[in-house]
């Protein structure tokens, strides 16, 4: 019986750029941001008014009248994120339980350092050194994003594609997802409309005004992503049908009608039983930033016999020359063709456009020819070698050029995509999720592997996705946190092939197999000069692209054709004087004609023995020829690279590379409306600045006045006793309230409120304690910084007991911050979205809760509980940590606090999306080394069956648990553990593990 041979593990890999990128803060680093760069410059993008033709929409000529003012905001990383990491973890626990084997923790640590490469020193000081290359998930305003990343960060002309799928113009409100659990979004619907701040914000700059506000939208973005590209970077924009029109032209003025490349058609559905015609395609714009340098890289799709172009193909020639039309049933299925037939369709041999060398008579086969209009494709010289190979024939009319159907099975890509429907329906996760097919296409023709593409609209995170496959560094923001929540767990849980890359020594040798070259070139590694370079791409299929120029500048042809009619000349003049014949080569019959043949006996006719035996020689001498000819035209023949097909390594299996989170400044913003409406008066050598509540703090002061702070619990609410604005650079009012009883010698429960429930000692009467309150941004998040800024004001002087920060969304640093202050107890309240969204949509919330304590996650941090010994661990630096000191997180739901009573309770963890810990956390930045997704539908299936073999089906289970792995204590002594929920808000809490000696 023959021996199993064991299968090799599928080994997980991750592509590493070797560009580098700016140092810019994490948001724990962000007290080490000097003060020049916490203050946004304002960068001015010119306006040409004086364009012409140009698109007019109302409130254009104001704009005209001055520059684009945009502010250059920092940007924070929230997040690094390494999905090989989190895949090796997986793989450890499986391969413990297994094999009772060594731990691979310490890998985990080595590939986190591909994030930094610097010092700390040199870490803190921010946009003045470079780090390694990492890929980027942004929450912020486009606009903002990408003035940041071409002011501040040097990417300005460093881009080579962007690819903006902004809302079409219409429907806009089907075009936001509220919650990763809902994709059925309905357009005019109230619970389906956006209530994210940033997004609030994005929808009336949009909307404002209709289509008026859609298109000055639209053209201050393209502006500025114009100033992001490469001199040979491209831009697409999909849109509609409804607004194509003003987008051509509105793009016809950013970059130039002559800078205009296509505009691709694709089809995006079968038709939805319209009044009229079905309206079934997309359209996708393509400029370029300079017309005459772009980059371009052809794609082409299988040329198909029965279909387009391969249908004109109707003819046969069999193996032994003779030619016949081919029938429908072999054009359906090729696989019926007679062996080694070769199907060809008859091509103009003419050229509209001629020249001196090009226009002669020749004789073909005994019939005299010369062009009735133009010229002939080639010259003289050209039209021999034509002849030699065998590849013109005389038609009725006139003669054409022999174009097999093999000589290039391919159809280049035209501008016409109808084969792009329905191909993410499968697995859609986003309301508006574009189909990775046409990102893929726009990628392939208009980058290289390791360009750098960026997409403002990220949505469900296709761009990115695409990116990551064909190994293009990406950027990708958007305003919605439920979008970047889905395209974050779609990215992280992603399976791609592993190409071949052609600096590493497999690919080398296989693209010496390819260009017949005898010794590879050596890689980059073998030089000893690091890791594969990505920049020089993959190994990719080839096929022959045989043209009539190629043939007709094949010198070898004459000597082939040379070679062999020394030997086919004497033997036709040999045949023609056996048989009494004058035939010319073309005339030489496959068969002794019957005139040839003499009569036997019973009517049988004998063929001349020794002209057949002629016959069949020259016949097979003649095939001889024609093959060598042949042999020598594939040889020189053009190849055309097939982008879209690299060579594969089936063994490995890639992962996505290391990217981070980030998010826009977490400082307080002032939006327009409250410049507008806040005056500063000026005098020589002063600036007065008016303080206190603007009119959008002063709407959420009156509603706070009047609802009151309620937590999840109907019932227990704190009311106000007064609330009244207050002249304070961060706190905009001050006011009182009444305790619903307590102790004023207990202590502050986990919360920092005293509790009347505080067991042991007499309550004693209420009392009356002093609160502030600080507002938010109207349409952005509130970071560590504002929360900082606004408790050391209420701090000062006699001072508040209490501390409220209104915000729509928080910054998971928040949930640290707040311990920070002692004696002030410091409570994030929610505001409800709907006092974003003006009163019309406010009243239809009733006395619904507008503000609610911001609820922490209630996490435990414990031994692990093994229920079998399991071998030592490795901690970071290799030493060994016994089982029972191993650690593990449960996250137990979601804290509910009492403001009335200052009680928490938890509630389950039904709205948790996914949560990651940082099993090490260092305080410079948060590593996501576990990642567990309690909400999502498996994302890790595809990587489950590809390494099936190495990982047990029970390890991939813990993915989606609520209980994480085991881990050893952290070196740091910290570890931090971030929960994010259906809507996208993130929460962070941090964890001192500190191991208590014996004896003490």
């Amino acid at each position: 019986m023959a021996r199993k041979t064991s299968k090799q593990p599928t080994q997980v890999e991750s592509l590493k750029h070797q560009n580098k990128r700016a140092n810019i803060p994490t948001e724990e680093l962000r007290d080490f941001v000097a003060e020049e760069e916490q203050k946004p410059k304002t960068v001015l993008y010119p306006r040409d008014p004086s364009l012409d033709p140009q698109l007019v929409w109302k409130g254009k000529d104001e704009q005209d009248q001055q520059d684009l003012a945009v502010p250059a905001v920092p940007v924070y990383i929230q997040e690094k994120i390494h999905p090989q990491a989190i895949i090796d973890e997986v793989t450890r626990a499986s391969q413990l339980v297994k094999k009772h084997g060594q731990d691979t923790h310490a890998t985990q640590f080595n590939l986190f350092s591909d994030f930094n490469g610097i010092e700390f020193e040199d870490l803190i000081d921010f946009y003045r050194h470079e780090q390694n290359w990492s890929n980027r998930m942004i929450l912020g305003d486009s606009l903002l994003v990408m003035t940041s990343l071409a002011e501040k960060e040097g990417l300005k002309g460093k881009v080579q594609m962007i690819y903006i799928d902004p809302p079409y113009g219409i429907k806009f409100g089907s075009n936001w997802q509220v919650s990763t659990r809902k994709r059925d979004v309905k357009d005019g619907k109230a619970e389906d409309a956006t209530r994210q701040p940033e997004q609030v914000k994005a929808f009336r700059d949009t909307w404002q005004l209709g289509i008026h506000s859609y298109l000055a939208y639209l053209r201050d973005r393209l502006t500025v992503a114009r100033e992001l590209l490469t001199e040979s970077g491209s831009v697409f924009v999909q849109i509609g049908d409804e607004n194509v029109h003003l987008v051509r032209c509105l793009m016809d003025e950013v970059f130039g009608s002559e800078n205009f490349v296509s505009l691709i058609t694709t089809k995006k559905s079968g038709g939805m039983g319209q009044q009229f015609m079905d309206n079934v395609s997309d359209f996708i714009l393509w400029y370029a930033k300079d017309n005459s340098q772009a980059k371009y890289r052809q794609l082409y799709t299988e040329k198909v016999l029965s279909e387009g172009a391969g249908a004109r193909y109707n003819q046969v020639e069999l193996a032994d020359g003779t030619v016949r039309p081919i029938t429908k049933e072999e054009s359906l299925r090729p696989q019926l063709l007679p062996e080694d037939s070769r199907v060809f369709l008859g091509s103009p041999l003419t050229s509209e456009t001629p020249s001196a060398s090009t226009v002669f008579g020749f004789e073909l086969e005994g019939r005299k020819l010369s062009p009735t209009k133009g010229g002939w494709k080639t010259n003289r010289e050209g039209m021999n070698r034509l002849i030699r190979a065998s590849k013109l024939f005389n038609t009725k009319g006139f003669v054409n050029y022999r174009m097999y159907f093999a000589d290039f099975p391919a159809v280049a890509i035209s501008n016409l995509w109808e084969d792009t429907m329905g191909t993410a329906e499968q697995n859609k996760v986003y309301v508006v999720q574009t189909t990775t097919k046409v990102v893929e296409r726009c990628l392939l023709m208009t980058t290289d592997p390791g360009d750098l593409v960026l997409d403002p609209t990220c949505g469900s995170g296709t761009t990115a996705y695409v990116a990551e496959q064909w190994g293009r560094r990406w950027i990708t923001c958007d305003t919605s946190r439920v979008a970047l929540a889905l395209a974050r767990t779609r990215i992280m849980s992603a399976k791609f092939p592993y190409y071949l890359l052609a600096d590493s020594p497999e690919g080398a040798r296989k693209e010496a197999g390819l260009t017949g070259s005898l010794t590879p070139a050596l890689s980059q590694k073998e030089r000893g000069s690091g890791e594969a370079d990505i920049k020089k791409g993959f190994v990719y299929k080839r096929v022959p692209h045989v043209t009539l120029k190629s043939i007709a500048n094949n010198a070898e042809i004459d000597a082939i054709h040379a070679k062999w009619q020394e030997k086919l000349e004497p033997l036709r003049a040999e045949l023609n004087k056996l048989l009494g014949t004058n035939w010319e080569e073309w005339e030489v019959p496959r068969e002794l004609p019957d005139n040839l043949c003499s009569v036997a006996p019973r009517g049988r006719q004998n063929k001349h023995p020794q002209g057949v035996t002629l016959l069949e020689e020259w016949w097979k001498l003649r095939r001889g020829r024609q093959k060598e000819i042949d042999a020598s035209i594939a040889r020189r023949a053009d190849t055309e690279i097939l982008y879209d097909q690299p060579y594969e390594d089936n063994k490995k299996v890639r992962v996505t590379g290391p990217f981070t989170v980030e998010s826009l400044s977490p400082h307080r913003t002032i939006s327009v409306e409250e410049k507008i409406k806040r005056r500063e008066v000026g005098m020589e050598g002063w600036k007065i600045r008016q303080l206190g509540p603007s009119q959008f703090a002063t709407t959420i002061i009156e509603n706070l006045r009047k609802a009151g702070v309620q937590n999840t619990v109907k019932g227990e609410r704190l009311k106000f006793d007064s609330l009244d604005p207050f002249a304070g650079e961060w706190i905009h009012a001050a006011g009182q309230y009444t305790e619903s009883g307590s102790d004023v010698s207990s202590e502050k429960t986990t919360a920092g409120i005293p509790s009347e429930k505080d067991t042991g000692r007499m309550p004693v009467p209420r009392r009356t304690r002093r609160v502030a309150i600080c507002i938010g941004p109207e349409h952005g998040t509130v970071g560590a910084q504002l929360v900082k800024e606004a408790a050391k004001e209420a701090v000062k002087g006699v001072g508040f007991d209490m501390l409220i920060v209104c915000g729509f969304a928080f910054d998971p640093s928040v949930s640290e911050e707040i311990k920070r202050y002692g004696k002030l107890t410091v409570l994030p309240t929610k505001m409800n979205p709907d006092l974003a969204m003006g009163d019309e949509l406010l009243k239809k919330t009733g006395a619904g809760n507008l503000f609610m304590v911001f609820g922490e996650p209630d996490v435990e941090v414990r031994h692990a509980q093994t229920p079998t010994p399991t071998p030592t661990l490795p901690r970071p630096q290799g030493r060994a940590t016994e089982v029972s000191s191993l650690l593990e997180v449960e996250v137990k739901g979601v804290d509910v606090y009492d403001p009335t009573t200052g009680e928490i309770r938890s509630s389950a963890t039904d709205d948790i999306a996914c949560w990651f810990i940082d099993t090490n956390y260092n305080g410079e930045s948060f590593f996501v080394r576990h990642a567990y997704f309690t909400g999502a539908d498996e994302p890790y299936d595809k990587l489950k069956r590809a390494l099936r073999a190495e990982i047990d089906e029970a390890a991939w289970q813990t993915l989606y648990t609520t209980v994480s792995q085991p881990f050893a204590p952290p070196e740091t002594g910290k570890i931090a553990v971030k929960v994010i929920n259906h809507y996208g808000d993130e929460v962070m809490k941090v964890f001192e593990v500190e191991t208590i000696e014996e004896g003490t």
